[in-house]
């Protein structure tokens, strides 16, 4: 795996993810699609081989995925500032109109409103096509690995829970030990290099140390009478720690941590969970909505601060836990054979959505079809800068709209 030899700054970094977060509609698998636009194919800050690593790396553990990607390009560009400034840039726009929408900003009306909305989730089938299109035909370059990729996404087509997710890439690996240590060769099967990951192993001990320590350790401080607050960073923290795959999956574990004790109504719940995929960046931000609004205090903007940092605290441990371990291990040669598995299992993943959620609520007529076509033309042969493709998506679902209204 290579980055760029040239070391960035954290501010660069900050202002390319701060681009990203006001840009990046259309959930995880979208953002992964965002996020090798820019890295990959523009700046080349990583191949594509050290690109989808990472990303099977991130699908694997616990937490935000494309955050956690995010997080890790930042990391290795400039640091533990880079990292943070990834993160900040990334997060911060769709936390703010949360916190909006929490106090009762940004709530879209009529039938433009919808347009707006309907027009934005059409980007991402464009994104995710572009990312499946490219990917497929590097990491997938013979029979044995494009076998593992349809293979996986049947799994996730026809299971539909969280954990068939795990399971495909578990698949990918099992097989690709199997079948790709002498597979024909690609343009990525090469010696992966020296990833450079700034965090020694006694960093990353200690990460994961901290993480073990706050995931068992919270409900015990809950139950000696923490007060209001530490009860709702225990809710963030275990939900952001037990989800695999990131994004609409933690919906329903944040769901029975905040509605079912009452601190959250159920309307109150699904109109920020609208809110939150209407707006860019990480869906995971929804943390900051529940936590402005739940009854316990402190909400408003103290429980939006206590949401964002609970709900993506132990994905970021947990990262950091691992990356110091990652680039040792993918050195080996059953190491490099499980990870071409691996690869071709999250292109059978990226599949997958494409077609469900991304198409299946996306695509209902003619005219959502030509929208999404046309963002694909532009990203795929015009090579058109996302943010266009999205104020485009949006001028076509408003017209739509308005059309069919």
């Amino acid at each position: 795996m290579t980055i760029a030899k040239r070391a960035g700054s954290p501010f660069e970094v900050l202002l390319i993810f701060l681009k990203l977060g006001l840009s990046c509609f259309g959930g995880p698998i979208a953002h992964i699609g965002y996020f090798r636009d820019e890295f990959v194919v523009r700046r080349r800050w990583l191949d594509e081989q050290a690109y989808a690593d990472l990303v099977a790396l991130c699908q694997f553990l616990p937490g935000p995925a494309s955050s956690q990607v995010g997080f890790s390009v930042g990391l290795m560009r400039a640091g533990y500032l880079g990292g943070a400034a990834a993160w900040t840039g990334f997060t911060l726009p769709s936390a703010i109109l949360l916190v909006l929408f929490a106090y009762g900003a940004g709530n879209l009306h009529g039938a433009i409103g919808a347009g707006l909305l309907h027009g934005l989730k059409l980007v991402a089938v464009a994104i995710v096509a572009q990312a499946v299109w490219g990917m497929a035909r590097t990491l997938c370059p013979d029979r044995e690995r494009a076998s593992i990729a349809v293979i996986a996404s049947l799994i996730i087509l026809f299971s539909g829970t969280s954990i068939a997710q795990i399971g495909a890439i578990v698949f990918g690996a099992v097989a690709g030990l199997w079948l790709c240590r002498n597979g024909q060769p690609s343009e990525l099967d090469h010696d992966p290099g020296h990833v450079v990951v700034p965090v020694s192993r006694r960093v990353g001990i200690a990460a994961l140390i901290v993480f073990f320590t706050l995931l068992a350790g919270l409900p015990f401080l809950r139950n000696l009478g923490t007060g209001s607050a530490g009860a709702l960073f225990d809710a963030f923290y275990r939900s952001g720690a037990l989800v695999f795959g990131g994004g609409h999956v933690v919906l329903p574990l944040l769901r029975e941590a905040f509605v079912t004790p009452g601190w959250v109504s159920d309307d109150a719940f699904l109109a920020g969970y609208g809110a939150a995929q209407a707006v860019p960046g990480p869906l995971f931000t929804f943390a900051v909505y529940l936590g402005a609004v739940a009854n316990p205090s402190p909400h408003g903007l103290p429980g939006a601060v206590l949401g964002l940092i609970g709900i993506f605290l132990p994905g970021i441990l947990v990262l950091l836990g691992t990356l110091p371990f990652w680039d040792a291990l993918r050195k080996r040669t059953g190491a490099q054979a499980m990870m071409r598995g691996v690869n071709a299992a999250v292109v059978g993943l990226l599949g997958a959505a494409l077609y469900n959620p991304v198409w299946t609520s996306s695509v209902q007529a003619p005219g959502d079809f030509a929208v999404a076509l046309v963002g694909f033309v532009l990203l795929t042969v015009w090579r058109a800068p996302p943010l266009l493709v999205v104020v485009v998506s949006a001028i076509g679902g408003v017209l739509l709209a308005l059309f069919n209204g």
